[in-house]
């Protein structure tokens, strides 16, 4: 099973890394500026689960003589790097290889379906909290490291079974979906409420909290999430909300969406594939979802803001 990760950021470094670790076949595709980086001083990953430093097999094309063809693609990146993304991979990808997207929301799904063929087109959901700190190193900022993924059509293509097993054989929290759109869809409704009240408040979930009307706020915006889902019949489990609640309730919580993150560092956002795409499958499906539209209209405005102070 050979294995290509696209770029060694956070979520795709922490992951191949421990692929790596565990003895996989795993390469990663990156750009020459961290190509060198990486050849330097190798790939760090800094845990509380475990540190781990790997001299990792690096690639700067595909069109490397040395590449080949690779049995899966595992696909880190941002959704609005994903057109760049495709042309990338395909002339890597085997015959019978398969894509795993690692990218929050859902729309990247029928994208990658147009390009690849719905049969080799995974689900894929990466629960991890990391960040990359000036000297390039992954910095893991919890204990939560998941990787779920599944397929979305049957039979399942072949690849998919030997790639559970090299994933099952690391130590990162994995799990294979029989149901894998459903639980997208419950990270989606999830992240998007997340997503738009620590934007929209540039706070963290404990700070709005404190606030007179904070709390019904966030809930506001699970509501609306949640029936969009239902629209899409995904709608969230009743043990899966609790679950939203909770989180999003949290007295003190320091909790905010990587969203914020970007904004605070004056950076592009994945306001377009989340709360956009949430906004346009509520406005098709006639739902009222005036929370939802204000959060994306916040984060549209500093789009628009950022790309003017920067042209």
């Amino acid at each position: 099973m050979r294995i290509l990760m696209l770029g060694a950021g956070g979520i795709g470094g922490y992951f191949g890394a421990r692929i790596h670790h565990a003895g996989g076949d795993i390469t990663f595709l990156v750009r020459p500026a961290r190509a060198r980086g990486l050849l330097e001083d190798g790939l760090h990953v800094l845990s509380p689960l475990g540190d781990v430093h790997i001299a990792p097999k690096l690639i700067t094309s595909v069109q490397d003589s040395t590449a080949g063809k690779f049995d899966a693609v595992i696909l880190s990146c941002k959704a609005y790097d994903l057109d760049s993304a495709m042309d990338t991979i395909a002339p890597a990808l085997a015959s019978d290889g398969i894509v795993v997207p690692l990218l929050n929301g859902i729309a990247h799904l029928a994208r990658l379906d147009e390009r690849f063929g719905h049969a080799r087109v995974l689900g894929g959901l990466a629960h991890l909290g990391v960040t990359l700190t000036a000297e390039g190193k992954i910095r893991h900022l919890n204990e939560l490291h998941r990787m779920v993924i599944g397929t979305r059509a049957a039979p399942a293509p072949s690849p998919v079974a030997a790639l559970a097993k090299v994933l099952g054989s690391t130590d990162i929290d994995f799990h294979l979906s029989g149901n894998i759109e459903g639980e997208m869809w419950d990270k989606f409704v999830f992240l998007s409420a997340l997503a738009g009240a620590t934007c929209t408040m540039r706070a963290s979930i404990g700070d709005i909290l404190q606030t007179a009307t904070g709390e019904d706020f966030i809930l506001g915006l699970l509501v609306e999430c949640s029936a969009v889902a239902r629209k899409h019949g995904h709608m969230p489990g009743e043990e899966r909300l609790a679950q939203s609640r909770m989180q999003l309730t949290a007295r003190g919580s320091t909790s905010t969406a990587s969203m914020l993150r970007d904004i605070e560092r004056n950076g592009q956002t994945e306001a377009d594939h989340i709360l956009g795409d949430m906004v346009h499958r509520a406005m098709a499906h006639g739902i009222d979802a005036p929370l939802l539209k204000v959060a994306y209209t916040h984060l549209q405005s500093y789009e628009a803001r950022r790309r003017r102070e920067q042209s």
